[in-house]
This record gives C-alpha cells, structure tokens and sequence, in this order.
C-alpha cells in the first residue's frame, strides 16, 4: 500500500499548496480519500484522474470537498473522449448528511453517490475499508477510515477533535493519518472539533500506532516547529505532511 500527499493543508492552500487529499495505492486499485482546493493539480503529478476507482470524501467542509465540481467535470471528459467507459462513472462514498451536498455528488453518467455511516464496511479492489465517526463538532457528520490491504492497515482520522472514540478502531494502525490543526500558541482554550500537533502525536503513542503523519496544517507553520511539538509520539517514524511526499506500507 503506497499513500501519496497530494494536499495538507487547511483552511486554505499555501502558495503552490493544496487542502487535504490523499492517494491510496496497492496492486489492484487506486482511491482518493477528500479532495480538497488544488488536490487534483497534484493528482496529475501520479496518477491520470480517469484511472481512479473510487472517491472517499470524509465530510462536506470545503478545504476536503472543493475539487470535486472538477473532478466530476473531468471524468465525463475522459468518458467523452473514450478514456474512461461510459457505464462505469467513479463512485464516490460520503455521508448522507447535509442533504444538499450528497446530491450533487451523482453526475450525468461520471459520478455515483453512495451513503456512508459507521455500519458501512466496502471492499475496492483487494481493500477493505470501514468509518468512524469523529468528533468534529458542528453537527454534520465526519468519517474517518480504516483501509486494510495485504495484512497492513491505514488510519485516515479526517477531522477529529479530543472525544472521537478511536480505540478498536485505530490501535496498532501501521500509519495513522492525523490532524494537527493547532500549535500551542493557537490552540482554543475549549476543543473546537479538531486535534493540535501535541495532542495528534498523544493520540498515535496511546494507540500505538506504527507511523504516523501529521496534516491538516496551516500553511504558515514551519515544519521543525510541527515537529518539536509531535514529541511525544516515539513509538515510530513521524512524518510531517509535505505535498509529494510518499509512503509505502
């Protein structure tokens, strides 16, 4: 399993950034997990969008969901011009709320809407993918995901504040995928949906989780900063999100 950082960023890309979106790749199939501002840009670098098959999308705020207007254009495109067949549009996973976004996930014949919630557990190709329910704080939903393929697993924790009930989900994840939308000197006195840098590198060392990569990070920070506050993960390689940056499993 290879997971490439196509974006990391949030609220906003950087210069030359992009917001959150991973590729997922193993022998026998390819997905996106979000899709954020740029994600596709940096897609192209690895992989032609015609040969994805499948979108994952863990909520509906917009530094995860903003290229998917794209995509769907992009994908009726390459049908268009015999890239892609015509009876076999993407499928996208999401939740099922709000309403109004899940509907306009299906598109002419390049897209396909499919609901999402705790209980749902899919395979693609030779994965096997099931959701969490995380802590994010406004009401709508939020999906994290747990994707195993060939005896490894992976962690995709998406959007997730201090209450998410991570364990029996994301014990012992040979990468773990996680937030760290604060520094220290950001960080809201009360939890606001989602993790600081410090508090994402508790979470990976009680999990013991084998690897973990710190996103969802604010395109001002400067990375030896990020890492001088993940100090308490020892228990594997810590990575810190860079566009580009690959990992095998």
């Amino acid at each position: 399993m290879r997971i490439t950082v196509l974006g990391y960023q949030s609220p906003y890309p950087g210069p030359n950034g992009a917001t959150p979106g991973y590729l997922v790749e193993t022998q026998s199939a390819s997905i996106l997990l979000d899709c954020g501002s740029g994600v596709l840009a940096q897609l192209g670098n690895h992989l032609p969008i015609h040969q994805l098959d499948a979108l994952l999308l863990s909520h509906y705020h917009h530094d995860h969901i903003a290229d998917v207007g794209v995509l769907q254009y992009g994908i009726m495109v390459h049908q268009l011009f015999s890239q892609r067949p015509k009876d076999k549009p993407l499928p996208i996973y999401a939740p099922a709320q709000p309403i109004a976004n899940a509907q306009a996930l299906p598109y002419k014949q390049a897209t396909t809407f499919h609901p999402i919630d705790e209980k749902t557990q899919i395979n693609i190709g030779d994965m096997q993918i099931s959701f969490l329910r995380t802590d994010h704080g406004d009401g709508d939903p939020c999906f994290a995901m747990r994707l195993e393929a060939s005896g490894k697993v992976l962690v995709y924790g998406a959007d997730s504040g201090p209450n998410t009930k991570w364990h029996g989900f994301a014990d012992g994840a040979d990468l773990f995928i996680c937030e760290g939308t604060y520094l220290d000197h950001n960080k809201p006195r009360e939890p606001k949906g989602h993790l600081s840098v410090r508090e994402a590198a508790q979470v990976a060392e009680e999990l013991v989780c084998r690897s973990l990569l710190i996103t969802h990070l604010y395109a001002e920070y400067q990375v030896e900063e990020v890492k001088s506050q993940a100090q308490a993960y020892q228990n594997g390689p810590c990575h810190i999100a860079q566009i580009g940056l690959q990992i095998d499993l």
